[in-house]
């Protein structure tokens, strides 16, 4: 029996979404006789909402074999060792708490943090705030860099911050060196083989690209699998009120952390990303709690600048997903795929795993359709748990100032999957437990990250109706932990960006 032959998969669009698709799919197929060429028109910029990634990104480096020195200067990026939330919640002792990236000191301290919240929802009074609990936010609050000295064995997950500009770039540069094909052109028109399949992109010029399977990065357009193939676009607008952003850069005007902050505003949130040349800021709203000029206004009052000191940037927001990623020989990857918002950073975590999954399922079944409805199964689940634990930012939050916040908190629109998190929380459920039955072994977000969202909020019985911890009954030491956490921190250098 031979062999099945080796795709030609012409990628319509460049940016992070486009190039890292390029690139994973030559690494899977380039040395066997595959082939992979990016069409990406040089009069379409990127939008690079997001500078921020979650550790996957380092594992896409790792599996392409890119040094950290060989892109981060190039790309102006600094290290992630999570996300800081300011301003989500107004009680007490609650109003800030950092999101973690888990590592492999973590497994040692993260059952004192779940038992204590057990203790602390059944309304005794323990110490249950995240940031006594986890190498990163002890790492980040002191300004460190996440590589540990040569005899501490244990580093932090991390993720990266970047010029979303400069990495589209590099990873163009990278491929193309070692055979991905660029053709920097417009696409002016798709032609389909009679069965509805794409066979071509007829290009500017009268150019006709060819190709066995076509990825669609072409932004929120979509041109390929919702323009051309109807893929149907499922709206998150009932579940995700924000729609808008407004985007301006400021220099650095004090050592940057390693870390992004996510700081609540009157209709939305503004993220801080340091960058080695400049700090990323953004707020994101929606449009039907605020204006662009009041979002302006807000923001450069949050910031510290003048309309003269730096324009701003307006960009629409298309919130949601389409219902299948692959739709007949087409793969929608990147905004054609779909968009939650930049709350955790995980635009470019969906590219990267539906890179890959999509390249192991087109291979298993003999580069056919074979598996397509299965990928599409483990897609969809995966955007969906990702945007259940987006959901539940807004729909657990804690204040009450403006209309934004409280008709967040009271929206009873809510997938399943959240609800059924919410409800285990506040059931006195195993949370590890509930996350499995909700969302499988392999879920989108792990158990603790769940437990950092709640507890770092304070959704517990008010502190005036707490008990006394019961005789016979233990806590965990937070104290015991915390010098256990700040004496791992000695191992790691103070970090200075470059």
């Amino acid at each position: 029996m031979t062999e099945p032959a080796l795709p030609h998969v012409v990628v319509l669009g460049g940016g992070s979404a486009g190039w890292i698709t390029a690139c994973l799919l030559h690494r899977e197929w380039g040395e066997r006789g595959g082939k992979v060429t990016v069409v990406e028109s040089p009069a379409i910029g990127i939008i690079g909402v997001g500078e921020g990634s979650t550790p996957q990104l380092k594992a896409f480096f790792d599996h392409l074999g890119i040094e950290e020195s060989e892109w981060m200067g190039a790309c102006d990026a600094t290290y992630k060792l999570g996300i800081r939330f300011t301003g989500w919640s107004e009680v007490e002792g609650s109003e800030s708490y950092f999101h973690p990236f888990p590592g492999p000191i973590d497994l040692h301290s993260e059952p004192g943090f779940a038992h204590n919240c057990a203790l602390r929802r059944r309304g005794i009074d323990v110490p249950a705030h995240p940031d006594d609990w986890f190498l990163a936010s002890v790492l980040a609050d002191g300004g460190k860099a996440p590589q540990p000295g040569d005899t501490f064995p244990f580093g932090p997950s991390y993720g990266y911050h970047f010029d979303a500009h400069k990495l589209g770039g590099f990873l163009r540069e990278w491929a193309t060196a070692r055979g991905v094909e660029h053709r920097p052109l417009k696409v002016d028109d798709v032609e389909l083989r009679d069965d509805g399949d794409i066979a071509a992109l007829l290009c500017e010029g009268g150019e006709r690209i060819e190709g066995d399977f076509f990825v669609d990065c072409s932004g929120f357009a979509s041109v390929l699998a919702q323009q051309k193939l109807g893929a149907k676009f499922l709206s998150f607008g009932e579940n995700l009120f924000n729609d808008r952003a407004v985007v301006m850069p400021t220099p650095h005007h004090q050592t940057p952390r390693p870390q992004t902050d996510a700081i609540a505003m009157k209709a939305g949130w503004r993220w801080s990303i340091p960058l080695t040349t400049r700090v990323g800021n953004g707020y994101v709203y929606s449009s039907r709690h605020i204006t662009d000029e009041e979002a302006e206004a807000e923001l450069r009052e949050a910031i510290g600048t003048t309309g003269e000191d730096t324009q701003a940037r307006f960009l629409s927001m298309k919130v949601g997903r389409v219902e299948n990623s692959w739709t007949r020989n087409c793969l929608a990857a990147g905004l054609s795929q779909g968009f939650i918002e930049p709350l955790e950073a995980t635009a470019l975590h969906i590219v990267i795993f539906t890179a890959l999954d999509f390249a192991k399922a087109y291979e298993v079944g003999g580069f056919t359709a074979q598996h397509r409805d299965t990928f599409n199964r483990r897609v969809a689940s995966r955007y969906d748990g990702i945007r259940d634990y987006i959901v539940a930012h807004y729909r657990m939050n804690r204040r009450s100032d403006t209309e934004y916040w409280r008709e967040n908190a009271t929206n009873d629109v809510l997938p399943d999957g959240l609800k059924a998190m919410v409800t285990g929380w506040f059931t006195h459920k195993d949370m590890a437990e509930t996350n499995r039955a909700t969302n499988g072994e392999n879920p989108a977000y792990s158990s603790m990250s769940w437990l950092c969202l709640f507890a770092g909020y304070g959704a517990f019985p008010p502190q005036e109706k707490l008990q006394p911890l019961p005789a016979g009954i233990e806590a965990a030491d937070v104290d015991a932990t915390r010098a256990m956490l700040t004496a791992c921190a000695g191992n790691f250098p103070d970090y200075t960006p470059v």
